[in-house]
């Protein structure tokens, strides 16, 4: 979709959901559990429950439908439940089992769903900023229109049992997590980042063009044209949105577009520099170290080491950048 430049971001930093674990439990219950992951989820499928975690502040009531967004926490507790007797405590398991939703009742039954969000390492340095410690989502918003249908139907495929299942339910927690995204952005007041920026509708036309062709010498005149704008006006409007000039997010921009693409592709740093508007190798390798603290090629050799994975096969980075040499230059 052009000018959607939230989704080329999230392309970017590969943004995927994993359905991680889950329960199905009745009467009065409590659950703690230790978060691996930077970034988890947890959704509220059916049911009532109060969310604590080592952010502090008051628990969070998730209500039906509701989902809630951790970063970077170390700890959560669940509890719900109603009636009498003491409070079940549920252990969490290691792996996802579809066993621990049999014959789970939606009138009766609160029902749990837990997952984590993967990043590459361009994700957990740009996603995790833009994100509180606690995102809560509320399914009752108009925002949130999609949310419920995606958690009922993730939870049909859970339990269904059927041929394929296993595939299903990773692509239901793919768009579970961009209907969490989605909802989450319509219902808060950003904070000042790149999510605020990207999703500003004044700012959307500069932005278009500075990722459109990020190796361009762009102007702030120019831009400012873009959004219909003042200079001033622009330049004060993008700083107090994104937190930065608009020059430079475009350097940060195509810092970013360079880190995946020394991770995922063999392409030459003289060649990369040149496609990004640099003059240089040297004036590129300078600009890297600034913003990521090392050189492009150890950042190629440490990024390849800690975070395997099949070479690419489509282009290094998702800008319209498709001629570059991918001699090896390491």
């Amino acid at each position: 979709m052009g000018g959607d430049q939230l989704s080329e971001v999230f392309d970017l930093v590969e943004v995927g959901g994993q359905v991680t674990g889950g329960f199905a439990v009745r009467g009065p219950w409590m659950s703690r559990t230790p978060i691996e992951h930077p970034l988890k989820y947890i959704a509220m499928v059916h049911g009532r429950a109060l969310l604590t975690t080592d952010a502090g502040g008051e628990p969070i009531a998730l209500d039906p439908g509701d989902v809630a967004i951790l970063n970077n926490r170390s700890w959560l507790e669940l509890s719900g439940g109603t009636g009498e007797g003491p409070r079940r405590e549920i252990i969490p398991e290691t792996g996802f089992s579809s066993a621990h939703f049999i014959g789970a009742d939606r009138r009766t039954d609160d029902v749990v769903i837990g997952g984590h969000v993967d990043l590459n390492p361009v994700g957990q340095a740009l996603l995790l900023q833009a994100l509180p410690p606690v995102g809560h989502v509320h399914a009752s918003t108009a925002a949130a229109s999609g949310l419920r249908g995606s958690l009922d139907r993730l939870f049909d495929e859970v339990t269904g049992d059927r041929v394929g299942s296993a595939f299903a339910i990773r692509q239901y927690g793919q768009l579970l997590l961009l209907e969490v995204l989605r909802a989450y952005v319509d219902q808060v007041e950003l904070p000042t980042g790149w999510l605020r920026v990207l999703t500003d509708e004044r700012l959307r036309p500069a932005l278009g063009l500075m990722h459109a062709e990020p190796g361009r010498s762009w102007g702030l005149a120019e831009l400012a044209r873009a959004a219909a704008m003042s200079r001033t006006s622009f330049a004060e409007r993008f700083r107090a949105t994104a937190g930065m000039p608009p020059l430079t997010y475009l350097s940060r921009w195509r810092i970013l577009l360079a880190q995946r693409a020394l991770r995922d592709s063999d392409v030459r740093v003289g060649a990369l520099a040149g496609e990004l508007g640099y003059s240089s190798e040297s004036a590129f390798s300078t600009a890297f170290k600034r913003e990521v603290g090392e050189s492009p090629l150890r950042y190629r050799f440490r990024a390849r080491a800690e975070f395997p994975r099949p070479r690419s096969t489509r282009d290094p980075t998702p800008a319209k950048i498709s001629h570059l040499d991918t001699a090896r230059s390491d």
